[in-house]
């Protein structure tokens, strides 16, 4: 599912997902053509072409922001443009779970807590974390489990947007890493049992981790109002907690689920 023009797919999608001017609204195919985004960064349609086909290599800082700002991206599609069009070699964090980092993790207690890696693989876990989310010992993946089990749209409301979330966070590993093989092999694997991922990761959503405020339907809880707060480290894993605002109906929900983990 790698392609050898990945900045040329990027500009595409996003160019397909800006509205046409008033008068070509009944176009058979959607969004901005290449003239008129060309025209709104501000170069020429030619090298513009270029580009999206693959042929053109070093462009300017000056290039990038306007078409940056041409094709109205945030700051982690703008990162994301960047590294596409100019890819550099980063070595691979290790997926062993640093010691200090898993001692936290085991000091914390009536929290979920997990430690996550590249391709949002699940490296490390409490118990908590388990009882609220997923059996970790047979799915090891946050976007395996997302496309894979029906369990996680009952679980997560809102699961369309949690979907769409866990794919713009690939794409952005996949920015930085685009010879993984074990990403690769990812994207090949769910694209073949979830044709909702396909279409996703043909839109190249592109979205940095940070906090999130999650709203859960637990089997065993009912509602729960989480906000998830992450940790980075910095041998790029993230240590990330599920806390409830305190003297919430969610907080007591996360001690009474605390109680049944340990049972």
């Amino acid at each position: 599912m790698g392609s050898v023009n990945e900045l040329g797919e990027f500009l595409r999608a996003r160019r397909a997902a800006l509205d046409p001017p008033e008068r070509a609204s009944r176009r058979r195919v959607p969004g901005l053509r290449r003239e008129e985004l060309a025209q709104l960064a501000g170069i020429s349609v030619d090298y513009y072409t270029r580009m999206e086909q693959g042929r053109a290599s070093n462009a300017s800082d000056s290039i990038l922001d306007a078409l940056a700002q041409a094709l109205g991206l945030d700051g982690a599609e703008r990162t994301h443009l960047y590294r596409l069009a100019r890819p550099t070699r980063v070595a691979a964090p290790s997926e062993e779970v640093r010691p200090a980092l898993r001692w936290l993790l085991d000091a914390i207690h009536g929290v979920p807590a997990m430690v996550l890696g590249r391709r949002l693989d699940v490296l490390a876990w409490n118990p908590l974390a388990a009882a609220l989310v997923t059996d970790f010992r047979e799915q090891r993946n946050m976007v395996r489990y997302m496309f894979t089990d029906p369990a996680a749209q009952e679980l997560f409301v809102g699961w369309m947007d949690c979907a769409r979330e866990n794919v713009g966070y690939l794409r952005a590993d996949y920015g930085v890493h685009p010879d993984d093989p074990a990403l690769l092999a990812l994207v090949e694997e769910i694209s073949e049992v979830s044709p909702l991922f396909r279409t996703l990761w043909a839109e190249h959503p592109v979205r940095e981790r940070g906090p999130m405020f999650k709203r859960m339907n637990h089997p065993q809880l009912g509602p729960l109002e989480l906000a998830a707060e992450p940790l980075t480290s910095d041998a790029g894993q993230m240590l990330v907690t599920y806390v409830a605002a305190p003297g919430s109906p969610s907080e007591e929900a996360l001690r009474l689920l605390a109680s049944l983990a340990v049972t």
